[in-house]
């Protein structure tokens, strides 16, 4: 894994250098400490920065941007190709005769390139990557991201300058940059706690979406060239629907069992240290499992512990690393531990981010890069096997409330968020005026239900949580939910989540589940096989129990957070109070003073917990204090 960066312009650019593209490239060290490698144009029109962090083929026939046998492509690349070796097969097994410098899977994109061209190349690879190749023959750039959106990457035009790049601290560094926030983003920012694909936080970036490539030509320029997608998760879903599959329970557990394991294969291909994260949850569990069956060594397993038992797990974890025989460290981390790290959380993050589960994360990362350099993680098994416990309860809530009048409804709503309740109800005055249960879904996991009244100049724009012409054709209500969250929440939370945290620490992180293979067959897998007895993820769970006995795992899902709410009564009271200053945030401008103020006055008397409203206002002006 790795970072890179970089600029394209129609004509040549007096501030294009090599020294420009060093100091793109010093912005990304943390994604590549071993080794940089820059590269420019000609013509000076195009300029390619990497940083690499050497996992596969350590060697200097690895170093980036690499060019191609034929001298046609330039590529700078950030990821893993995991089938790449396959791909060399097939290449030789084409008449593919050129000689190979090394083994890494840099060189073997460069070949499929140059054999197969883009689509091909991209349509073929099982692997997560953010990919610039410059084609010299047709002078064309190419952007290009993986299906499930595991690496990141931004790009964008500034004025007559696209800039692209792993991180927006690279592309700041570029004169061109205008830093010019986007009110629209910090809208929905509000809403989710993260900002979706395609906006960020700045006007005229924007994230490339999974599964897509953009191109564009210098002879045919084009500041409003649509990417294109190679590989759509609707599509997945939709035939993994009309082609479910049809044998029994065991036949379905071994066939998933089979997919997992042929994905964990190709992903504990490293010529560094690799391990795991193991929580002792379903999900983490079934990974290392799996991946001790495939090791004659133990398993490097890492977890994080808290003082606090309502947020520990590390007991269970260890357990489980007794059971598998893993070589297993763990460390228990203090609220100093954490409070320590909360300033440092906009520098990880290069636009704001609030879910505050990324505190243990970055410490699980910190810890896992003192033994290893790749860790594995059991991400995606909620999404796509239904483990959410809003999978289970919505369907039955939305049944009772749809059978009150709206009217009626609406009333009981304007009197519940007028008290002083617990969360739970609090959460209840959301969902009372819902008109669907798309709506009623939307509003359950919106943090801010009016988000525009709270960002001054906001214009909320549409997501795929409210435009339905994106939905994939579900045919139950908890499958659109599975579905809808596999395409926002898993992606631009999640995996945005471990990738920033892991990448601070020069930790490469991989999810088998995300294996593209994994997800199709996950989608043909019957919700009954999915959900049953009032659990989630029973075919995971089957899978697991053949590995890990039912007694260590059976037991209610904890999560990964932290007490956000006390610590904001608390040791952060100071932090907090200085970022939300009257007059602070009416000389910035971005939010609605009073109500941000009252908000912060209820939590601070006890009345309600205002805790996640609060850290998503709070982590966008301590990002705004050090990035803006």
């Amino acid at each position: 894994m790795c970072g890179f960066s970089g600029f394209f312009t129609p004509t040549a650019d007096a501030s294009s250098s090599i020294d420009l593209l060093k100091k793109m490239g010093d912005a990304l060290l943390h994604r590549g400490p071993d080794d940089h490698g820059e590269w420019l144009g000609a013509e000076g029109c195009i300029g390619l920065s990497h940083r690499r962090l050497a996992i596969v083929d350590i060697s200097a026939a690895g170093h980036q941007p690499m060019s191609s046998k034929c001298g046609r492509y330039v590529i700078a690349f950030n990821g893993e190709i995991y089938n790449h070796l396959d791909l060399r097969e097939q290449l030789s097994g084409e008449g593919w005769t050129e000689a190979w410098n090394g083994h890494s899977d840099t060189e073997t994109l460069l070949a499929c390139f140059t054999r197969w061209g883009v689509e091909k190349t991209l349509a073929t690879t099982v692997g997560m990557f953010a990919i610039a190749l410059w084609d010299l023959q047709s002078r064309t750039l190419t952007l290009a991201r993986d299906r499930l959106g595991e690496k990141p990457l931004y790009w964008g035009w500034q004025g007559d300058v696209l800039l692209f790049g792993s991180e927006l601290k690279s592309l700041k560094v570029h004169p061109s940059f205008k830093a010019v926030i986007n009110r629209d983003a910090i809208s929905l920012f509000m809403r989710h706690n993260y900002i979706p694909a395609p906006l960020s936080i700045y006007q005229g970036i924007k994230k490339l979406l999974p599964g897509h490539y953009v191109s564009i030509k210098v002879d045919d320029l084009s500041k409003s060239c649509e990417p294109l997608a190679y590989w759509k998760l609707n599509d997945a879903i939709n035939n993994g629907l009309q082609n479910q599959f049809a044998g029994s329970d065991a036949e379905a557990i071994s066939a998933l069992e089979h997919q997992l394991n042929q994905s964990i294969q190709g992903q504990m291909l490293s010529d560094v240290p690799l391990g795991a994260f193991l929580s002792g949850g379903v999900d983490s569990s079934t990974i290392v499992s799996l991946m001790q069956a495939q090791s004659s060594r133990p398993v490097k397993t890492f977890t994080i512990g808290f003082n606090e038992p309502g947020y520990n797990e590390a007991e269970h974890a260890l357990a489980v690393s007794k059971h598998l025989r893993t070589e297993h460290s763990e460390i228990y981390v203090s609220s100093d531990d954490a409070l320590s790290l909360i300033p440092k959380l906009p520098h990880i993050y290069c636009e704001p981010f609030a879910d505050s589960s990324q505190i243990p994360t970055f410490l699980v990362s910190q810890m896992a890069r003192e033994h290893v350099t790749v860790s594995l993680s059991g991400d995606a098994g909620d999404e796509l096997f239904g483990g959410y416990n809003t999978y289970q309860m919505s369907p039955r809530i939305w049944s009772k409330l749809s059978k009150i009048p709206l009217p009626l409804r609406q009333g009981l709503q304007t009197l519940l968020a007028a008290a002083p309740l617990p969360e739970k109800f609090k959460k209840l005055s959301n969902v009372m005026p819902s008109t669907s249960s798309e709506d009623f879904y939307r509003r359950l996991i919106s943090h801010w239900q009016s988000p525009d009244d709270l960002v001054l100049g906001a214009h909320e724009p549409m997501t795929l949580l409210n435009n339905s012409s994106d939905w994939p054709a579900t045919d139950s209500y908890r499958n659109w939910m599975m579905a809808i969250d596999s395409g926002t929440y898993m992606v631009d939370d999640i995996l945005v989540k471990v990738d920033r945290a892991a990448m601070a620490n020069s930790l490469e992180t991989r999810v088998p589940m995300l294996d593209h293979r994994v997800v199709e067959f996950a989608w043909t897998v019957p919700l009954h096989m999915k959900i049953r007895d009032g659990k989630g993820k029973w075919i995971l769970r089957e899978v697991l129990y053949r590995h890990v006995p039912r007694e260590l795992i059976e037991r209610p899902k904890k999560g990964f957070s932290i007490p956000v709410g006390a610590w904001l009564r608390g040791p952060l009271k100071d932090w907090a109070e200085t970022l939300l200053g009257e007059a602070r945030l009416r000389n910035e401008g971005f939010f609605n003073v009073p109500m941000v103020r009252k908000i912060w006055s209820e939590h601070l008397k006890g009345r309600v917990d205002h805790s996640t409203k609060l850290w998503s206002i709070l982590m966008f002006q301590a990002w705004y204090e050090v990035q803006a």
